[in-house]
């Protein structure tokens, strides 16, 4: 059996009429999705759509150009191989998993559609349940939501559980909302909260729904992120989609055992990158999408006020649209005086859609670059698939010396695999592979079954890599 589910956008919601997108469960009737705006590309801030749903079974779409007659489309990843057809002004295709798309259309990369099919809710809280504070559209004050949220719903009741942000439109009038331990913030499908999240040392959180986070009316030196995730752990954040952040989408600074999953975001401005990880460890991020105006995913040691090693890190089932900057990165900050180690990373199952750097010394879609003393040790690259892209190189690994930065250099990237990696594009750029001198190395990289332009790499002339004298072990294999 197959299920659908789709949600109004409240009153004030802000939309984009380049295309016009229906769903249905195949023999009924179709069903309009509202269709948002989602700014993109810090190089030319451009508006792009997004629409989204949920699903179980089988789905059609069908998207129609409102520009005009479609004479050539794409649906990326190419990885996903979606057949469609294509009518008029009409693609049509149909789903049979939910997944994370982009629909361009007439080889406008662009200005297209994220059209985001996500799987169905598992057990979403009920806004009438005697353990959920319901809150309707408003502008809220934080000291009401905390006296609510603190105080029992009913005479001789308990604390409310849940913070349920119900359809419609939801202002925090002091921006940032503080979420105490052990509660659930929940912003239902339909609903959009313009204001930032903040779990600054706590546990036990939860934020989760299918509704949105909005930012993109907030200064870019208003340096307010998406969700904030500070001296805490055990928390979750999964389902919902942030629109324009100032600064990060996700921050993560000193905590532990963290899970995101299902999170979709854009950015469009300075240091507005994904999900970035500060001397923090256990974090398992699953089945995002990020298209950011930065790195989309960096894992960094000690920075600001965040002191300490990381690892133990893995990031899977995903997309990632990098507009500036890498989609991968690693390594670039720590405590210089001691250097931090930076270990057992993983990255698996991964589409990168894009990667667009116009500084050389950021190039790199998958990139290591080790300042700072630090020590990146134990990464792993598995099935990662990457597109064709506008400039920049596939693969960055270096001890550096950033003086913008690092006060010193790194101290050596060891053991790094790379297994089943792909790349069909221009690979115009060398792939560089550099230690800094003698003592500060990269040495143990491993190359297996990478494929360039379908043309397996097995040494590093072929692949266009630049290899210096202090990167040594350097390996090109085959594995059936």
């Amino acid at each position: 059996m197959s299920l659908l589910q789709i949600w109004q956008a409240p009153e004030g919601a802000v939309g984009q009429d380049d295309f016009e997108v229906s769903v249905r469960i195949p023999g009924e009737d179709w069903q309009p999705l509202f269709v948002y705006e989602a700014k993109v590309d810090m190089h030319n801030v451009r508006q792009a759509s997004m629409a989204y749903f949920d699903m179980e079974g089988t789905v059609d779409v069908r998207v129609v150009s409102r520009k005009g007659l479609v004479h050539q489309a794409v649906i990326r990843p190419l990885s996903k191989q979606i057949p469609f057809e294509v009518d008029g002004a009409a693609v049509t295709f149909r789903l049979n998993e939910p997944c994370k798309l982009s629909i361009e259309v007439n080889g406008d990369r662009f200005s297209n559609l994220h059209l985001f099919a996500n799987p169905l809710e598992k057990e979403p809280p009920e806004p009438d349940a005697p353990n959920v504070l319901f809150l309707k559209p408003a502008i809220h004050r934080m000291e009401d939501i905390d006296r609510l949220a603190n105080s029992p719903l009913l005479p001789g009741g308990v604390e409310p559980e849940v913070i349920y942000f119900g359809p419609g439109m939801h202002y925090l009038e002091e921006t940032i909302f503080r979420i105490p331990s052990g509660k659930t913030v929940y912003i239902a499908g339909g609903a959009i909260v313009v204001g930032s999240l903040v779990c600054d040392h706590v546990h036990d959180v939860t934020i989760r729904g299918r509704g949105m986070l909005y930012l993109s009316d907030f200064h870019r030196f208003s340096a307010f992120r998406g969700v904030r995730i500070t001296f805490s752990h055990h928390i979750t954040v999964e389902g919902i989609v942030l629109l324009d952040p100032p600064h990060y989408s996700i921050y993560i600074g000193k905590s532990e055992y963290i899970q995101i999953r299902n999170f979709k975001s854009f950015s469009t401005r300075g240091w507005s990158d994904g999900i970035d990880m500060m001397a923090s460890s256990h974090i398992e991020i699953e089945d995002v999408f990020l298209r950011t105006s930065d790195d989309c995913i960096a894992i960094y040691g000690s920075r600001w006020d965040y002191r300490g090693d990381a690892g133990f890190i893995s990031v899977r089932d995903s997309v990632l649209w990098a507009d500036v900057a890498h989609a991968l990165n690693v390594g670039g900050h720590g405590d210089y005086q001691r250097g931090d180690l930076i270990q057992n990373i993983q990255f698996s199952n991964i589409d990168i859609l894009e990667h667009h750097e116009p500084q050389p010394n950021y190039w790199g879609a998958m990139n290591i670059n080790v300042g700072d003393n630090n020590t990146v040790s134990n990464v792993s690259y598995e099935d990662i698939r990457v597109e064709d892209f506008e400039l920049g190189q596939l693969v960055d690994i270096r001890v550096v010396w950033n003086e913008k930065y690092n006060p010193v250099p790194g101290k050596r990237v060891e053991n790094v695999t790379f297994r089943n990696v792909s790349y069909n594009g221009k690979n115009e750029n060398k792939n560089r592979l550099y230690g800094f001198d003698q003592e500060r190395f990269v040495g143990g990289i491993t190359f297996i079954n990478l494929r360039i332009n379908g043309e397996l790499i097995l040494d590093a002339e072929k692949g266009k890599f630049d290899i210096n004298e202090h990167a040594h072990d350097i390996q090109f294999r085959h594995e059936a």
